[in-house]
């Protein structure tokens, strides 16, 4: 592949597996590496791209963190610290992004580790970077589900692209506006079902969009029930009865992990479908197939 023909993230991701790769990369096949007894993770944040120009310095502060320990959480890991990658702007938005980051460190019991500052130039978009390191990571890589099982997901589905919407529009229910700007990554839920998973990762990008990915890379076929779909009271007051608008919709930072039929986590997770022989994705709705939609969920351009 030639550099001029990468334009998707996947097709980036595919280059860079030509690359001479650590073991613990796992072959660039997951969200976080696997190095001695610890799991590491990084993500980063881009003004226009995860979040909005006007967005809250202390909310940008808080996403940068969540978003990195939602992998963790993917892993059944325990936080042990982070490494913050920071462009300094202005005074009065730098001083809320640590009054927002400490906020997130305290409540995530999460310390700082160290990390870097920039001068940002005139008229750029600021870009903010957090690496995670977690320890005692139990769950396996997205790669490991199997024919036969059931597909869960932990909370509900839809309320940050409804956040989202709502914060462009200016105005909304904070509940979902709190949705997109503070999520809070599923670290107990994590560790809890982590040990009897045979597949787990995090749903950033669109609970489809995931599904697929992990289905793709266990090398089956996945079918997921519309009608399952977690909805909070929320979001349906806003977007009605809509499972394939929430179910396309990024940054919901729940978990998605293949479990065998005889493991039942009700009350922490909704089962949403299954896995079984074959590749691809479908869908149905109250036992009716649904035609899949041309954009599974969000990814990364250039």
């Amino acid at each position: 592949m030639r550099c001029e023909d990468i334009v998707t993230e996947a097709e980036f991701i595919a280059a860079l597996r030509r690359l001479p790769l650590h073991p613990g990369a796992l072959g660039l096949g997951d969200d976080a590496a696997r190095l001695g007894g610890f799991v590491v993770t990084t993500d980063t944040l881009v003004e226009g791209v995860h979040f909005l120009p006007d967005d809250p310095a202390g909310d940008v502060a808080w996403k940068a963190v969540a978003v990195n320990l939602s992998d963790l959480a993917a892993k059944g890991a325990v936080p042990e610290g982070i490494l913050l990658n920071y462009p300094l702007s202005d005074d009065g938005w730098d001083r809320a992004f640590v009054a927002g980051l400490e906020a997130c460190l305290a409540v995530l019991d999460c310390p700082l580790l160290g990390g870097d500052t920039v001068s940002l130039p005139a008229g750029a978009s600021r870009v903010v970077t957090v690496t995670a390191f977690g320890r005692d990571a139990t769950a396996p890589a997205r790669s490991g589900a199997q024919a036969g099982d059931h597909l869960w997901v932990t909370g509900c589905i839809g309320d940050a692209g409804a956040g989202l919407a709502l914060a462009q529009a200016g105005e909304g229910p904070a509940a979902l506006l709190a949705a997109y700007r503070r999520p809070r990554p599923r670290l107990a839920e994590g560790r809890a079902l982590a040990p009897v998973a045979h597949a787990m990762m995090d749903v950033s990008d669109g609970l489809l969009i995931d599904a697929w990915r992990m289905a793709a890379a266990s090398g089956l076929a996945v079918t997921i029930a519309l009608d399952r779909v977690p909805l909070s009271a929320a979001y349906r007051a806003y977007a009605g009865d809509d499972p394939l608008r929430a179910a396309t919709a990024g940054d919901d930072y729940q978990l998605l992990c293949a479990l065998p039929p005889e493991e039942r986590p009700t009350g922490m997770a909704t089962c949403v479908g299954s896995f079984a022989e074959g590749r691809g994705l479908s869908l149905t709705r109250h036992g009716a197939p649904v035609a899949v939609p041309e954009r599974l969920g969000f990814e990364h351009r250039a």
